[in-house]
């Protein structure tokens, strides 16, 4: 497509869900390849022991992080909560985009960081969080702040949270059953079938279980930047003003190049943010410049 063709929020928004569901769709495929290498490598009896206590774990650990995601993230950014009477029209700017985009209310938290930033997080548009860095609010300008904020609600609003979940659920999984799969060769022979049979499967299974939490983990952060574009997009979709987000982010790879390492940030919440708060680039979000020119082009 040529760089200079204009392209419809709402496409984009379709395009990139697309996409996502078949990103999806590939990592149940891989699920589904180990669980039946690891059948044939070992009795029946045994697989379902792992996969039992593979589900288990995994479901019981996503599901404590889901529901209660928001506080989570609250804490481990250490924000604390926005007094409407200081943050006047960080409130105001809110409460606009909820108007405009019919979602409800979230609470809105502040984070001390000089750093331009922001993330949203909560299971529904019920149970959401909106934080911003002190370095945005007195960085970018109405509009770009607008901008930024815009693309937050943008992921409660598509149920981000809830999508992730679910692939952290199944690349749990995958993660949980290579690792019991691959102790267990100390303790278990292979070779459901004839040995020569088992053995093929056995390799064939350390292979997959070597390979697989790598692959699901590099399409793990793939999705997340397929909801990095259509949250941009849905926020065009409330403001129906591409320069204040275009602003926001220039200002971002600007404000990146002179600031220092973010320390006071957890690695397990960047997957949350507006942009990556760390100096180097990171995979679960896009490069800034190629955010810019989808932006551009709507």
């Amino acid at each position: 497509m040529d760089k200079y063709t204009r392209i419809d929020f709402r496409d984009q928004i379709s395009k990139n869900k697309t996409k996502s569901f078949f990103l999806i769709v590939t990592i149940f495929i891989v699920f589904l390849l180990f669980g039946y290498v690891i059948s044939r490598a070992f009795d029946s009896g045994y697989f379902f022991f792992i996969m039992i206590i593979a589900i288990i774990f995994s479901i019981s650990y996503i599901l404590i992080s889901y529901y209660n995601s928001h506080k989570i993230a609250i804490l481990s950014s250490g924000a604390k909560k926005a007094n409407r009477s200081e943050y006047r029209e960080y409130y105001n700017l809110v409460e606009g985009l909820t108007l405009a985009s019919g979602l409800p209310m979230p609470e809105l938290y502040v984070m001390p960081s000089n750093q331009i930033n922001a993330f949203a997080s909560g299971r529904n548009p019920k149970n959401s969080v909106v934080c911003v860095t002190e370095g945005a609010l007195k960085k970018l300008d109405k509009r770009e702040l607008e901008g930024v904020l815009a693309h937050e609600l943008g992921h409660v609003g598509n149920y981000d949270i809830r999508y992730m979940t679910l692939v952290a659920v199944m690349v749990g999984m995958i993660a949980i059953i290579s690792e019991i799969f691959l102790r267990s060769l100390w303790f278990k022979g292979g070779g459901s079938e004839d040995n020569k049979a088992g053995a093929i499967f056995m390799i064939i299974g350390i292979i997959l279980a070597i390979v697989a939490p790598i692959v699901v983990y590099l399409v793990q952060l793939s999705i997340s930047r397929k909801h990095e574009y259509s949250a941009d997009a849905t926020a065009i979709k409330f403001t129906r003003y591409p320069q204040g987000l275009i602003g926001a982010l220039k200002k971002i790879k600007t404000d990146y190049g002179l600031e220092s390492r973010e320390k006071n940030v957890s690695k397990a919440i960047v997957p949350l943010f507006f942009a990556n708060p760390f100096k180097n680039v990171g995979s679960t979000h896009p490069p800034i410049e190629k955010r810019i020119e989808a932006l551009e082009r709507m």
